[in-house]
């Protein structure tokens, strides 16, 4: 959107860039889906071969859910913030 108010070559260069990004991301996100499916399928496959007894191949599979989908990190809030007493000595 910079390059459509700027009109530089820069802005361009960078708004390319920008959207290529974007792109590089979707294939990312698209192919951790098709990964994890492909995880699922695998694991009713052994499931069905070795049967629920064979513990380890269900702790190598939680083992890779988390590498393909790791714990989200809690936000921190973003802007500025007035703490009370400097908001009471303001006053």
């Amino acid at each position: 959107m910079l390059s459509g108010i700027l009109r530089s070559k820069r802005a361009i260069a960078v708004n390319i860039e920008i959207m290529r990004a974007f792109v590089e991301l979707r294939r990312a996100a698209a192919s951790h889906a098709t990964l994890e499916k492909r995880l699922e399928e695998l694991e009713r496959e052994t499931a069905m071969r070795f049967g629920r007894q064979d513990e380890r191949l269900h702790q190598i599979f939680e083992a890779l859910r988390q590498l393909i989908n790791p714990p989200t990190r809690p936000k921190r809030p973003v802007g500025f913030r007035v703490s009370e007493d400097r908001a009471a000595k303001s006053r």
